[in-house]
């Protein structure tokens, strides 16, 4: 296992209508920083077969919403390897969103994705052995 800048990971998902919050079938900020907790632990898997811990984020962007019913697309890119920090760029993109205008159960796959939440975020990972 080897923790190398440039290695990304990436996670889709189907937003459930059981996490809207809001008018519009809104899904609140913190799903986003839920799903870049997941990739963040994958990646610390990936690079160090731990899962790591959050330490920080920062440059947290909320660009647009993130709707019950969408399909997201969750990426972790790692960006500087510490040696036991390891700090990532990540993104939560809408590839799909239901469209109840054509009927209850339609979808279109956005082309392009939309870019909704971006964040840089840094994980700590135990001291190797040995």
């Amino acid at each position: 296992m080897t923790a190398e800048v440039g290695l990304t990971v990436t996670h889709r998902r189907y937003v459930p209508y059981s996490h809207a919050h809001y008018a519009g079938s809104l899904v609140d900020g913190a799903y986003s920083l839920a799903a870049f907790g997941d990739v963040a632990t994958e990646m610390c898997i990936r690079t160090d077969g731990d899962e790591g811990l959050f330490a920080s984020y920062s440059d947290v962007q909320f660009l647009a919403p993130v709707r019950a019913g969408d399909v997201i697309e969750i990426t972790a890119t790692l960006v500087r390897v510490g040696r036991r920090s390891r700090e990532m760029d990540f993104a939560v993109h809408v590839v799909a969103r239901g469209n109840a205008e054509r009927r209850d159960s339609a979808a279109d796959v956005l082309d392009p994705p939309v870019t909704a939440t971006t964040a840089r975020g840094v994980v700590v990972v135990p001291a190797s052995e040995g």
